[in-house]
């Protein structure tokens, strides 16, 4: 072994297989751009490598390692949403409403502050609780629960969202 060079850790290399598609998911969800959020999770692992024989919840420190380096970069990095008077027409290939919900959803979860976003994805999309999300953002369980309510207010307000929830009733 060279100097500077070290051995991949142990069970890196799968854990990155079987989880990536999922982390690579969380980043999107904060990030709103596919491209910015493998970015985002290369990071986090580049991170998460030399600690990653002194780590045992190896999926709870890396998605803590994305979405502290998420908030940390939000205003430079991930506010790539421009309003525009009308939004364009989707294409679809399949023409699925599903594929229509997810965008509409990805689109309402963009406009949210991005510690509203985290507790919303954290929350929902992976269900942690309270007591995690404090953890992981580094803020009280009082604070989760408020950006919790704002967000999701803020989600059932969204016209992207509420115009599906009035088809389905």
């Amino acid at each position: 072994m060279t100097r500077g060079t070290r051995r991949e850790p142990p069970g890196f290399s799968d854990f990155v297989a079987a989880r990536g598609t999922s982390l690579v998911r969380t980043a999107t969800l904060l990030t709103h751009d596919h491209a910015a959020a493998e970015d985002l999770v290369q990071t986090a692992l580049a991170k998460a490598w030399p600690k990653w024989e002194r780590t045992e919840q190896h999926e709870a420190y890396v998605r803590k390692i994305i979405v502290h380096e998420f908030a940390r970069g939000w205003r430079r990095k991930w506010r790539g949403e421009i309003a525009t008077e009308e939004l364009p027409e989707r294409a679809h290939a399949d023409g699925s409403e599903a594929v229509a919900v997810r965008e509409d959803i990805l689109r309402a979860l963009a406009m949210l502050p991005p510690k509203q976003r985290a507790v919303i994805v954290l929350r929902y999309f992976h269900d942690y609780t309270e007591a995690d999300i404090a953890s992981v953002l580094g803020i009280s369980a009082g604070t989760v629960k408020s950006h919790a309510s704002r967000g999701l207010a803020a989600l059932r307000i969204s016209s992207d969202i509420s115009d599906h929830a009035g088809r389905q009733s």
